[in-house]
């Protein structure tokens, strides 16, 4: 009894744990650092982007409504085909002229210059799950990787509805997608893939397949995993405006999944045959 009694103790104060290195976390962030004129400024202009979608139901009119979703399309495009395939990872290559549209394209998402998101960008592939990560929600928490880290200019500086529903989509990547999902492939690192973000991203939440082959200007790499941008990229390979499309070998996924790297730890601890089969440990 008095083991009982102890284990259920001790299950409820992880909990209690828990919750104080949440708030701790919070406290840093919002108490702990300096705020200074562009950090203030970057809250402002969030927040007076998610008061003016809130008020959008009392205006409603189709007509925003399908240019809202126009909108969206080409700048949520823009970041995961521009900013994030061709300039971060180089994963193909476009003439001048078109990489310089797609660029506009992105810039209408508000997310910052191109070499600036960039330069976060792989800052984030170098460091993961780090300090030195810009968005690691496993080193700062949920929050900071999602939005805080926007609002920290020394990182980087971050209508309506469409802003809104962009920024959230993004900025999941970031958190949601180093939290939830599935891992297939052996990164060692916390990406996930999300069939969720994988449709409201463009592609971009089948992030664990990112994290293998972040080269890859393809994200879904089943048939299954919708990824539009992709589908774009391959149009435009067709019309010979996409060349040097960069996507892994079956040998690059052969090394890097998940499955295999489960055997091989079982095989050194003698609990695979030589047939592949699981057996028991004598």
């Amino acid at each position: 009894m008095d083991m009982e009694k102890k284990e259920k103790e001790q299950a409820e104060v992880v909990p209690m744990l828990e919750w104080y290195f949440w708030l701790a976390k919070w406290r840093i962030q919002l108490f702990g650092r300096q705020w200074n004129f562009f950090d203030v400024a970057s809250v402002i202009v969030v927040s007076v982007l998610h008061c003016l979608a809130l008020l959008a139901p009392f205006y409603f009119n189709w007509g925003a409504v399908w240019v809202a979703m126009a909108l969206n399309s080409i700048s949520g495009v823009g970041i995961t085909l521009s900013y994030h395939r061709n300039l971060a990872h180089k994963s193909f290559k476009l003439p001048k002229w078109l990489e310089y549209f797609f660029a506009y394209c992105a810039v209408l998402g508000l997310q910052g210059s191109p070499l600036e998101w960039v330069s976060t960008h792989r800052n984030h592939h170098q460091f993961t799950d780090t300090w030195s990560d810009p968005h690691s929600p496993i080193a700062r928490g949920l929050w900071f990787s999602h939005i805080g880290w926007v609002f920290d200019y020394r990182s980087r500086f971050g209508s309506g509805v469409r802003m809104v529903y962009m920024f959230h989509v993004t900025f999941s990547i970031n958190s949601i997608c180093h939290t939830w999902g599935t891992q297939v492939w052996d990164t060692g690192d916390s990406s996930r893939n999300n069939w969720l973000f994988g449709l409201l991203a463009h592609g971009e939440g089948w992030h664990n397949n990112h994290h293998a082959f972040d080269y890859s200007a393809r994200q879904g790499l089943e048939w299954w995993q919708i990824d539009t941008t992709w589908y774009l990229i391959r149009f435009l390979q067709a019309l010979g405006l996409a060349t040097e499309v960069k996507l892994p070998t079956e040998a690059q996924k052969k090394r890097k999944a998940l499955y295999n790297k489960v055997i091989k730890n079982k095989e050194k601890l003698g609990t695979v045959g030589n047939n592949g089969k699981l057996q028991a440990v004598k």
